[in-house]
């Protein structure tokens, strides 16, 4: 996660440019690639966003009508169409994925206020559709968007939250790798989770890699420990922070826990 990069140079003595500098150190835009295979049944979505902001990602509508919904919220450095090219998502939910301000072909720039805010205006846009089933939305948040899911989550009615790689907040990620150095006191934008996850009654899956060297394993089981819903921890076996798609047991754990909302 190129987030510790920021936290590294105020490590090596230059805290006024990483307090000025930190958007570009945090968040990772990246274009849509060429060699994207989206599903043959994905169609564009756009939404305007507080303040006219337009968000641009893709809509894979389920088996079903009205569909149970998944939205999902990628990592800092995610173009989300990389996603909804897996063939393991089930069948009969229909799948929401919505490039962050910046990121694909949304327009404007991220940061955790407008993240947060864009990720409310996702949500109200779906659950009023009515191809989709407003009583079973789930939000499913990677790395860095476990923070804008599970905020979601406190703010408005869904059916469960997944977590992979989650956290409890920026500023405790930087503590963990740098104990000596004042993190909470020069990070503007800091994703902290677990007053919202102590908010959230709902059914909570956590996907956590066991040897995740991003994200300790001690950050994700705070924010599972403060939640206030029933939980599932489930650890992939030698499963990497960027790698955890990779094995079966991480797409069988998810459709698990959404064949029971």
């Amino acid at each position: 996660m190129e987030w510790l990069i920021l936290i590294a140079a105020i490590a090596i003595g230059v805290p006024a440019a990483a307090w000025f500098v930190q958007e570009r150190l945090i968040f990772f835009p990246q274009p849509i690639p060429s060699t994207t295979h989206l599903p043959a049944h994905a169609s564009p979505l756009e939404l305007v966003a507080p303040g006219g902001t337009r968000l641009r990602g893709w809509i894979v509508k389920g088996a079903v009508t009205p569909a149970p919904a998944v939205i999902y919220f990628g990592g800092n450095a995610e173009e989300v169409s990389w996603t909804l090219s897996d063939a393991r998502w089930p069948r009969d939910w229909t799948i929401v994925a919505v490039n962050y301000r910046g990121y694909g072909e949304s327009e404007g720039a991220p940061g955790e206020a407008a993240l947060t805010a864009d990720a409310l205006s996702i949500y109200d846009a779906v659950a009023k559709r009515e191809d989709i089933d407003p009583a079973r939305i789930v939000v499913f948040g990677r790395s860095l968007g476990t923070a804008i899911a599970v905020h979601l989550a406190a703010e408005r009615p869904v059916a469960g939250a997944v977590l992979a790689s989650p956290y409890d907040s920026l500023t405790a990620i930087g503590r963990t790798h740098y104990p000596w150095l004042p993190v909470s006191m020069l990070l503007r934008h800091r994703f902290d989770a677990l007053g919202d996850a102590k908010r959230n009654t709902m059914p909570l899956l956590a996907i956590v890699g066991e040897i995740d060297s991003i994200i300790p394993p001690e950050r994700s089981r705070a924010l599972f420990d403060a939640w206030a819903g029933p939980k599932t921890w489930q650890v992939v076996p030698r499963g990497q922070h960027n790698a955890l798609g990779d094995s079966p047991a991480f797409w069988e754990g998810i459709a698990r826990f959404l064949a029971e909302r």
